[in-house]
């Protein structure tokens, strides 16, 4: 109560509050229905007194204040503000938000194909928009006094987190950054290098949720809390938390009954069926259905929930599930407010389309509160779902990860179904990050007193490991940043090559690489004291045991080697074998996942004939016949299932009839086979090799060893482990020592390689950048320098715009999961002869990076053009209906469409590409011809990418 403080301090609050009226922080805060957090405070004030900030709280905690108050300050100094998403999906949602508050006409959204007042005060757009502005120097930066940075933390994707480091390097020094990210365990770190390249930068973290979270996991028909006491709810610093003793038991008692006990005592495992027998006969923890998942949450009060699900066809398969069962989240008036909004939203769609697009199944599963969300669904029927989803009229989403990607779509609960999870390569756990990601989704501020993280109950699951997860509330950032062809000629373009080379030795990467030594050498300083006591381990009183335990290691090299070239020669042979081999041979697969008989239907021969490679050309690694086994399956084999010669059995007549595509006309053939070649029964028999037996370098070691004086030591074979410990410990340090040196300036180094390639070239002469890089400067994309090359060879003049559109998917598609078995079905003419002209480009190209050390694993250098979408893009581009362009992609519909955008995008930056002489070239005019084929029907009405 003021009447409770002194004269003096009525003073001080009063000049406090003045002193607060007069900023821009206290009309802002006006703005909102609830007081502002003090982090959010803390930041506002930093940025106000012209500090930049970077900000890195817990999904969902309300970061995007600070991004907001960004723009309130560019507004009220007459200044430009850019608020960059790494995605099309959430710049469009921050448009929205942005222009209920300030107008349509103070703001703007730039995502590559869509393009809305971009000269406004304020533009919303995606990362790369902003990067390739700062490239071509665009003069919309002019009074740019603010960029805002969400989810700057995507600048540790493997794929794209690049261009983040690229604007924050390259931004003027008069602009103010604002960096909004998730929580990050290294987030001092990531402060200290903005600091350093973008000056006075204050550092705000934010461990503290806005809604409390409790942890769940659902088994049987009981919801366990995860944690006996959770006194956490993902803060900080709280008491550590034990995990509730009932899971721990359930855990112990499931996995006890891995055994059958009178198996277990004659100590033999039963085999797995048996197992699941017995599971179940011995009443094993009941797993809830999807629909009943959603039942038990309903009559919980948990719902709007969203469950996570790490496929798409299961999260299309749970809505089938749902309305099976019957389940209803909507009464009647709830249905007809949902069909009033989706026939609104989707009215532009030509009728005899929508049941391609399954939109009266959609419509159903909305109108009783049930949908899916992912990446295949068509961008349209995303944003409805997730306009129907904030309005509570869809309560349970089933989802794959894309969701919680800053898509602004909170739910009273999250539902994990699984911890585990494909990464591309393999089926992996998830990490602790991407657990706080999917649940951060949890709990609405200002809806919810409390979030709720559900976990399923799943065979095997250790309660600690999930408690781990939940435990664990941040997660390092780490660069991703590598350069690239584009950025090599822009560089230069602007700064010359010594400026471009300290540009990027300011790159995040290089300064954590720098700070990572400190460690190495500490590492290094420890191994050589263990190294001096390992040499006295093996001191011998005898000789110089060093000596002798050089030429032990000598020896074994040397039967090694041997070894392997044996193998290579049997290698070599089966190799030599595969070549020899004619459709219709029936062989013996000696090994592999395939192994028995199979019928040659293509050698796969290279030498550019069409061999099932995703590319449809030449392979490298010698024949990869494409078979049909007596299974019935038609596969593409490789050297590695033939480790010996291959021989025809017998020989059998392929129909001509015969489609590797039909199961019909597969179990035909494949019974026809079993018939014909069945009862043969192959030689396995290999005569084996001995090649140690007459090198006489192995003579002379072994010699050399018996007469060594250590040789005849009682402590031999104990010396001899000391030096084995030595030998190891020696390499490791080498090792270390190697990683030091390679730390050490490792981004310019691989900018040296990539212009020295591109001197090779003749994109760049020193510091001049030639009209081919030129060129270069304004493709951007993962093939950039192959589409270059592809302009500068003419390999698309003569092509009318949908064989355009064709070549051009194979520089922007990648397929989800490779198919060797069938190769890609093509455009004939000139088009099936540029795609393939654009095979022997890129592979010219992989020989020079070769050449130049330049390493695509390490995401540098381009990998070769999947030809996958090609047809589709044809297709479409010459007007067919999506029906059939559908069902001859056997593709989504979301990801035609995604595909399709990113076709138009590459098409657009070919058709803005500067030409010699400036003039307008044959391609140049179809490559504009081309984004209007494609930009129709479906694609045109999508207007998320």
């Amino acid at each position: 109560m003021t009447e409770d403080l002194s004269p003096a301090e009525r003073y001080a609050a009063a000049r406090a509050r003045a002193a607060e009226q007069a900023t821009a922080l206290a009309p802002f805060r006006d703005l909102y229905e609830f007081d502002l957090d003090p982090f959010q405070i803390e930041a506002c004030q930093a940025l106000e007194a012209g500090k930049g900030v970077l900000v890195a709280a817990p999904t969902g905690s309300g970061k995007t204040i600070v991004g907001e108050f960004a723009v309130h300050l560019a507004l009220a100094q007459g200044r430009k503000c850019f608020y960059t998403t790494p995605i099309k999906a959430l710049s469009n949602q921050k448009y929205s938000d942005l222009v209920r508050r300030y107008g349509p006409e103070k703001v703007g959204l730039l995502t590559g194909d869509n393009s809305v007042n971009s000269e406004a005060p304020v533009v919303v757009m995606t990362t790369e928009v902003l990067r390739n502005m700062l490239y071509a120097g665009s003069q919309s930066l002019r009074g740019l006094g603010y960029v805002v940075m969400d989810e700057v933390h995507y600048l540790s994707d493997r794929f794209r987190g690049a261009v983040w480091e690229e604007v924050i390097i390259h931004l003027p020094d008069s602009v103010t950054l604002v960096s909004l990210s998730a929580t990050v365990s290294n987030a001092e770190e990531f402060g200290d290098w903005l600091d350093t390249v973008r000056g006075d930068t204050e550092v705000i973290v934010s461990e503290s949720r806005p809604v409390p979270l409790w942890q769940h996991v659902l088994a049987g028909r009981r919801m366990y809390d995860l944690f006996e006491e959770e006194t956490d709810h993902g803060g900080r610093g709280a008491a550590r938390r034990e995990v509730n003793p009932d899971l721990v038991r359930m855990a112990r008692t499931e996995n006890s009954r891995t055994y059958n006990p009178r198996e277990r005592r004659r100590g033999k495992m039963v085999r797995e069926a048996d197992r699941e027998r017995e599971r179940r006969q011995r009443g094993r923890i009941w797993i809830p259905s999807r629909p009943e998942v959603i039942e038990r949450l309903d009559a919980e009060g948990l719902l709007p929930a969203i469950t996570f699900i790490f496929s798409r066809a299961a999260c299309e398969a749970a809505v089938q599930q749902c309305l099976y069962a019957g389940l209803r989240l909507n009464d009647e008036e709830a249905r007809q407010k949902v069909r009033e909004i989706v026939e609104e939203r989707t009215a532009s769609i030509p009728g005899e389309d929508l049941h391609v697009l399954g939109y009266y199944e959609w419509l159903e599963g909305l109108e009783r509160g049930i949908a899916a969300h992912h990446a295949g669904m068509l961008p349209t029927f995303k944003e409805v779902v997730e306009e129907l989803f904030v309005r509570g009229l869809v309560k349970a989403v089933f989802a794959t990860e894309t969701l919680a990607l800053g898509i602004n779509m909170p739910a009273r609960s999250v539902v994990l179904e699984k911890l585990v999870k494909w990464n591309g390569e393999q089926h992996a756990d998830i990490t602790p990050g991407e657990y706080t990601q999917l649940t951060g989704r949890a709990g609405r501020r200002g809806i919810d007193i409390e979030g709720h993280a559900v976990v399923l109950w799943q065979r095997g699951m250790d309660p600690g490991a999930l408690a781990g997860l939940a435990g664990t509330r941040t997660y390092p950032l780490r660069s991703s940043f590598k350069p690239s062809y584009n950025m090599a000629v822009n560089l230069v373009q602007q700064f010359g090559r010594h400026r471009s080379r300290e540009l990027l030795e300011t790159s995040f990467a290089q300064f954590q690489a720098d700070k990572s030594v400190v460690g190495i050498s500490r590492q290094v300083q420890r191994n050589e004291e263990g190294l001096q006591g390992y040499q006295e381990g093996m001191t011998c009183h005898l000789g110089d045991f060093e000596e002798y335990a050089r030429l032990r290691r000598e020896l074994k090299d040397r039967e090694t080697e041997l070894a392997k070239q044996g193998a290579a020669q049997r290698r070599a042979a089966a190799a030599g074998s595969l070549e020899n081999l004619k459709p219709g041979d029936v062989i013996h697969v000696p090994t592999g996942k395939f192994a028995g008989l199979a019928l040659v239907l293509d050698p796969g021969l290279p030498a550019g004939r069409a061999n099932g490679h995703r590319g449809g050309y030449e392979y490298h690694d010698g024949p990869r016949p494409l078979v049909l086994t007596a299974e019935r399956q038609v596969k593409r084999l490789a050297s590695m299932d033939f480790p010996v010669p291959v021989e025809p059995l017998e020989r059998m007549r392929i129909p001509k009839s015969f489609n590797p595509r039909s199961p019909q006309s597969r179990r035909d053939l494949a019974s026809a086979l079993r018939t014909k070649a069945g009862h043969i029964v192959p030689d396995r028999h290999r005569k084996p090799r001995a090649e140690a037996a007459d090198d006489r370098e192995i003579a002379r070691l072994r010699k050399e060893l018996r007469a060594h004086p250590c040789h005849g030591c009682d402590e031999r074979e104990d010396h001899a482990r000391w030096a084995e410990r030595y030998h190891r410990l020696q390499r490791d340090t080498r090792q270390l020592e190697r990683r030091i040196e390679g730390r050490t300036n490792t981004i310019a180094r691989t900018f040296d390689r990539i212009v020295g390639l591109l001197t090779e070239m003749d994109y760049l002469r020193g510091n001049e950048v030639t009209q081919h890089g030129k060129r270069l400067a304004r493709l951007y994309g993962e093939l950039d320098l192959l589409a270059s090359e592809c302009l500068r060879e003419r390999v698309w003049e003569g092509l009318n715009p949908a064989e355009l559109a064709a070549c051009v998917s194979a520089l922007v598609y990648e397929a989800r999961q490779s198919d060797d078995a069938v190769a890609p079905k093509l455009p004939s003419g000139k088009a099936k002869a540029a795609l393939g002209e654009m095979v022997r480009i890129w592979g010219r190209l992989d020989a020079l990076e070769e050449e130049f050390k330049i390493n695509q694993a390490e995401g540098v250098g381009q990998r070769e053009p999947d030809l996958g979408f090609a047809w589709a893009a044809y297709q479409w581009a010459s007007g067919k209906g999506l029906d059939e362009v559908l069902r001859e992609a056997e593709m989504p519909a979301g990801d035609f469409v995604r595909w399709c955008k990113q076709v138009i995008d590459v098409l657009g930056q070919i058709a803005a590409a500067p030409t010699e002489g400036g003039e307008v070239t044959t391609v140049t005019r179809n490559a504009r011809k081309a984004v209007d084929a494609l930009l129709r029907g479906v694609v045109a009405y999508s207007s998320v990418g």
